[in-house]
């Protein structure tokens, strides 16, 4: 009997143990992802549709619509899982969602800034 107590205890040690490191990203506000922007190596990442991105975007901003995110696809627009990455959209929803999917890809350094509905500053 203490031998399987003890089989069980380590048992639920090792599985405890295991669980992975919840991913997650960062939400700031539009200014400090400016400050960010005029200070940092950054990529500026809009997760609208193409339409959407030609009608006004970010300067500098690449696109990567929410709905096409994939291991793949991120790693042609992010060079590396570490890179800083400012992610935004219209108003904000697909950018939390996009953030999301990036860090479940792993990447570790993600900065959701909400939508350019509300952006102060220069839109080209």
């Amino acid at each position: 009997m203490k031998r399987i107590v003890c089989l069980l205890f380590a048992l639920l040690l090792a599985f405890t143990g295991c669980k992975a490191a919840e991913s997650t990203y960062q939400q700031i506000t539009q200014q400090e992802a400016k400050a960010m922007m005029d200070t940092q190596e950054v990529i500026v990442l809009d997760v609208r549709e193409q339409d959407e991105f030609d009608a006004g975007h970010i300067p500098g901003a690449v696109l990567l619509p929410v709905g096409t995110i994939t291991q793949d696809a991120a790693a042609a627009v992010i060079p590396g899982l570490d890179s800083t990455v400012l992610v935004y959209c219209r108003s904000g929803n697909r950018s939390k969602k996009a953030a999301q999917a990036l860090a479940d890809l792993g990447y570790t350094s993600i900065y959701e800034f909400g939508g350019i509905s509300t952006w102060p500053y220069e839109v080209e």
